[in-house]
């Protein structure tokens, strides 16, 4: 069949659709170079780590330090999220974390650096995070039309696993070459990028929503909706268990390339980057799909998807085989992550959005640490891949009892 230009058109503009806002376009640009460092430094992060301990323990440990203030700050973070500017808040987050980049370079560039410290410095950006997390995913309406939300939720993706794909491996390039301080510098310095993107966009004010005195109450009130609201309810649950026993699983790649695979760090980026390719087609995937109605039907495909590659992933010690099941992961976690984000914010009411996506911050990104924890204290006394299989099965489990109890989300449009 041939696709003619006014068809190529349509699904160009059907794909990029939020590409039309201006703010969103500053956006993704900048928010993309700065994920680029971002990743660049988690990889070189972890395998810094394993070869300063040589314990994947010690890796859960570094993630587990990273999500614990999402536990304890996220949701204060979703009520000052709908209080005040979210692209000033944005902005506050994102210098913090690139200062603490710029801190973790010059501890490894004078050779003083040690385990603990990278402990520490996790620690505090995830106190950034439990700030920024919730503020990032609420400020996508105030980029776009309510109609091509889930398109620039999608594009989000899209920007996020592009980065993935490539941060990691140029990570483990520049690590053998030049060693990870400089991926650390590189991280900062990318930051400049997003912030400079913020600074200049230009943000209709939002009007005032009417609250109480109490940051207290107005969390209660936001808790209160996602109890009494059972859809919204379970995509969250799914979520914390598919992050928890799923996506946590890469917290073991760096033993992963070392012990299955006998490879180094260059091996781990290319494990990172193989996960992102795959993302980053699911992203690309849901945003072709422009404004669908069937996304309940393909995120369940996801559910099952995944942790039935993931059991896969084990049965092999062949890169080649390992980097395709990883890709075809990687677009199958996405169809489950994107597209509860968007049903949940298409659910959510503007004046409980920063409340609602911060629970869902916090369960997302607060569930990986638990994850990494638990994957790495497994891995340590049986194996990675035992590690692997365990957490898939219950993944697999979760998808199962959702079939099963809440038919309701496989017809959400």
């Amino acid at each position: 069949m041939t696709i003619t230009p006014s068809q190529r058109s349509t699904f160009a503009a059907r794909t990029f659709a939020a590409f039309r806002y201006r703010n969103y376009r500053l956006w993704f640009f900048g928010q993309m170079v700065s994920l680029f460092g971002s990743w660049m430094q988690t990889t070189a992060q972890g395998f810094l780590v394993f070869q300063l301990t040589g314990s994947p323990a010690y890796l859960g440990y570094v993630g587990f330090a990273a999500g614990v203030p999402a536990w304890a700050l996220t949701l204060y973070g979703g009520v000052v999220a709908d209080r005040a500017p979210r692209r000033t808040l944005l902005m506050i987050t994102q210098t913090a974390q690139m200062a603490l980049a710029f801190v973790l370079a010059a501890l490894v560039f004078t050779g003083i650096v040690q385990p603990w410290h990278i402990v520490a410095l996790s620690f505090l950006l995830g106190v950034a995070n439990a700030f920024d997390a919730p503020a990032r995913l609420a400020f996508v309406r105030e980029l776009v039309d309510k109609e091509d939300l889930t398109n620039g939720i999608a594009l989000n993706a899209t920007m996020f696993n592009l980065a993935t794909t490539t941060g990691p491996a140029l990570a483990g390039v520049t690590y053998n070459l030049v060693g990870p301080a400089w991926c650390f510098m590189l991280n900062g310095i990318s930051f400049l990028a997003v912030i400079g993107a913020l600074w200049r966009m230009q943000i209709a004010p939002k009007p005032v929503a009417p609250r109480s005195a109490s940051a207290w109450r107005d969390l209660r009130e936001g808790l209160s909706y996602i109890l009494h609201e059972p859809v919204v309810r379970t995509l969250i649950a799914l979520v914390g268990v598919t992050s928890c026993f799923g996506i946590s699983f890469a917290t073991l790649f760096p033993a992963w390339a070392v012990r299955i695979l006998g490879g180094d760090a260059t091996t781990t980026g290319f494990l990172q980057s193989a996960r992102g390719l795959g993302a980053l087609l699911g992203a690309l995937l849901i945003a072709s799909l422009g404004r669908f109605q069937f996304k309940g039907r393909l995120l369940t495909v996801g559910t099952f998807a995944f942790p039935t590659l993931l059991v896969l992933l084990t049965f092999t010690n062949w890169l080649p085989l390992t980097l395709v099941i990883l890709v075809a992961s990687g677009l199958a976690v996405i169809l489950v992550m994107n597209l509860a984000n968007a049903l949940v914010q298409t659910l959510t009411p503007d004046a409980l959005r920063g409340r609602v996506m911060a629970v869902y911050s916090m369960v997302f990104f607060g569930m990986m640490p638990v994850g990494a924890l638990w994957f790495g204290l497994i891995a340590e006394r049986a194996g990675e891949p035992m590690a692997v299989i365990s957490g898939a099965l219950i993944v697999l489990g979760a998808a199962a009892l959702m079939f099963v109890v809440a038919p309701r989300i496989r017809g959400l449009p």
